[in-house]
């Protein structure tokens, strides 16, 4: 199993030594150490000199939204020489967000002005890897953080950005440019997703943003190459939307059904997509109950038994020129959970990847970000924070794993900082079929190393399937 990634202290000179990486509370006087002598009395806005240090250790900047540290206790990514101390190291803010010190104004000094920024900061930090691996342009995606300078505006601007594209896409649509406007299209689809996926300040223009993104990537699906159908599948009074690919030829294809996470579509996993279609499996894409399309009739729920078998139910009517005997399923972040508890339930699912999810979100909750607890107040339909963390904890593989007798093939990065490595290493402890594979540098989902983690998993469930 591969280790956690060491974190890099470099001196002023440029000497460097490994320091242990740490996922737990970090006292002040623990992390004191790190700094140079005479500087451990920081307060907010002090800057500190040039010539200071770095300090890499394993997760996201350390920032307050309210009164409390953004991400887990003592988790801090780099100090620039020169630069702002940021204010949850300066007070000093411990513990689980909402728990540490107010800071005092400084100068007139506005504190919702820097939580909005902040939002926007994390946001930023956070997701640009995953948007840009998925076809965001990553000029789009810069330029449209620089001009946010409020949280409030995230949405309204990649709107704007979104209409952008789309109106590029119908321009070269009229014009006979079918791949142009195929491309289009599918960029302003994930700018509008972009614009919603955590983001409620305005929930008409949060459903807009939703609909627009369906609407406008329909347009490019007979395009695509191999082309996709749109399937509605029967469910629950609603429907199961899905996007089928199948690579051309005329003997059935094996097939891999992909899952989104908590606040992923299956619009935005075309690139993934790509990886199984170049290696000759069909996809099925959908959004299940609570993910994006579904997130209106639905909240999303742990029990995803109930959802798999109308699923396979339907693909067997369909015969859809796909191998029924070789189906496989592959679950990002939340869909890691559904993957495995689907797999335990019904196995005409043959193979399953698992990518960055938790063994039991429930025990995450408390060092998620703020944007992501929103987001799990949203999709499953709480009044609150309180409730939210409380449905959290059904969300969880106890008891399920021993019963996923297909292979099983767990990824993580080691610099996850939604859900620890730990999590996946009870997940393959208690799978007896289970594979891990720990990326030390990889983020949540990977997504920063891409390329090391698509490769494998298309490679994995094409020799499991066959």
């Amino acid at each position: 199993m591969s280790a956690v990634a060491q974190p890099l202290i470099a001196d002023r000179a440029g000497r460097a030594r490994g320091e242990p990486a740490r996922h737990g509370a970090q006292e002040p006087r623990e992390l004191a150490r790190f700094l140079p002598r005479g500087r451990r009395s920081a307060r907010p806005g002090r800057v500190f000199p040039p010539g200071g240090w770095l300090v890499f250790v394993s997760h996201a900047h350390c920032g307050s939204v309210s009164d409390g540290c953004l991400y887990a206790p003592g988790r801090i990514d780099i100090w620039i020489p020169g630069a702002q101390l940021c204010r949850g190291l300066a007070e000093r803010s411990w513990l689980e967000p909402g728990r540490g010190r107010q800071p005092k104004k400084a100068g007139g000094e506005a504190v919702s002005a820097l939580e909005t920024t902040n939002r926007v900061q994390v946001a930023a930090h956070h997701w640009r890897p995953r948007f840009v691996a998925n076809g965001i342009d990553v000029n789009d995606f810069d330029d449209t953080v620089a001009k946010t300078t409020e949280w409030k505006d995230w949405g309204p601007n990649w709107k704007a950005v979104g209409e952008i594209h789309e109106a590029l896409g119908r321009s070269a649509e009229e014009s006979g440019r079918a791949l142009t406007a195929t491309q289009a299209y599918q960029r302003a689809a994930w700018c509008y997703h972009l614009g919603k996926f955590l983001w409620f300040e305005d929930l008409d223009l949060h459903a807009q943003l939703r609909d627009r993104a369906v609407s406008v990537y329909r347009r490019a699906l007979p395009h695509l190459d191999p082309p996709a159908e749109r399937l509605e599948i029967p469910f629950e009074g609603h429907i199961i939307p899905a996007n089928l690919r199948r690579p051309s030829g005329p003997q059935p294809r094996p097939l891999v059904l992909l899952v989104p996470g908590l606040d992923s579509s299956k619009e935005e996993l075309f690139a993934i997509e790509e990886d199984f279609l170049r290696r000759g499996m069909a996809t099925l894409t959908i959004d299940g109950p609570g993910q994006s399309e579904n997130a209106v009739d639905f909240a999303i729920r742990p029990n995803w038994e109930t959802v798999i078998t109308p699923v396979l139910d339907q693909l067997e009517r369909l015969q859809p020129g796909v191998d029924q005997r070789r189906i496989g399923l592959m679950g990002i972040s939340m869909g890691a959970i559904y993957g495995p508890r689907a797999a335990a339930h019904d196995k005409r699912l043959r193979a399953v990847v698992g990518l960055a999810g938790p063994y039991n979100l429930g025990e995450c909750w408390d060092a998620l970000n703020p944007l992501t607890k929103g987001g799990y107040i949203f999709y499953t339909k709480s009044a609150g924070e309180a409730e939210a963390k409380q449905k959290a904890y059904t969300f969880n593989l106890e008891g399920v794993l021993d019963r996923v007798t297909q292979p099983l093939l767990v990824i993580h990065g080691g610099r996850d900082r939604l859900f620890p490595p730990a999590q996946a290493e009870r997940i393959a402890r208690e799978a007896p079929a289970a594979t891990l594979v720990i990326y030390p540098d990889g983020n949540h989902v990977c997504n920063n190393i891409a390329y090391k983690y698509r490769p494998l998993m298309a490679d994995w469930l094409k020799e499991m399937l066959g």
